[in-house]
């Protein structure tokens, strides 16, 4: 009867503000503004990193909540990015181009539903470790879009070849629905000494996003594969301690 307080609504407009920034995304690579739909998609990313915390901040976490935001992801995500690089480049395939798109919002579909059927268990190594199971959503749909990334930047056109495009989203996808251990924001930790340096460092590449957009994302998707490797032994560090604590 007395309704609902305003800080309950704030997050899940920002969830619906990342399904309708992913739906324009498709509606760009319709008319052919290619650019414009990394830009909406890369949008949605931002939004869907400040949902949750903006829940938590204001005490406003709801089941409702989680449920819309996964459903956003799976669009924003999953199928707008699949549409667009369809689009863009798989449309050419002689026959496989739409499966290739399909596999990548499937794959981001059951990233997402494993995510949310693991919420409650009480058995999860790698979130115990501060680590992620497979590559999240948002991150998934930034790697998808590097052979539109490179074309942008080096302005060649045999980077939209459907022949390169579909096995990098193909192995996209399989990274989204793996079982690799993966950095997540509560596993990084920066030192004291670095704390300044990292912050002028986070500054630089908001104004690197800005002015050189695709140049940035191509670092940022470089450097985030080149630490797949890291993750992974990190985490296998961590196993081998919990298995000489468990022995001792």
């Amino acid at each position: 009867m007395r309704g609902l307080p305003f800080r309950a609504v704030v997050p899940n407009a920002i969830t619906a503000m990342v399904l309708c920034l992913g739906l324009t995304g498709v509606r760009f690579a319709i008319d052919g503004r290619f650019d414009v739909a990394i830009y909406a998609i890369v949008g949605a990313g931002v939004l869907d990193g400040l949902d949750g915390r903006i829940a938590r901040l204001l005490k406003a976490s709801t089941r409702f909540g989680a449920e819309l935001d996964s459903l956003a992801d799976n669009i924003a995500f999953g199928v707008s990015p699949a549409l667009i690089l369809f689009l863009w480049s798989l449309n050419e395939a002689p026959r496989f181009g739409w499966i290739a798109s399909l596999a990548l919002a499937v794959c981001c579909a059951l990233r997402l539903a494993r995510f949310n059927a693991q919420i409650d268990a009480d058995d999860q190594p790698h979130k115990s470790a501060g680590f992620l199971t497979g590559v999240p959503a948002p991150t998934g749909a930034g790697l998808a879009f590097v052979p539109m990334y490179l074309a942008f930047v080096f302005e060649e056109p045999q980077f939209q070849a459907w022949y390169i495009v579909m096995p990098w989203v193909l192995f996209i996808a399989l990274l989204m629905i793996s079982s690799v251990a993966t950095f997540s924001w509560s596993s990084v930790r920066v030192r004291r000494s670095w704390r300044l340096p990292a912050l002028a460092g986070i500054g630089l590449l908001a104004a690197a996003l800005l002015t050189m957009t695709f140049e940035a994302l191509l670092l940022i998707s470089a450097v985030y594969l080149g630490l797949l490797a890291f993750s992974m032994a990190a985490y296998r560090r961590v196993k081998q301690r919990r298995r000489a604590a468990a022995a001792d």
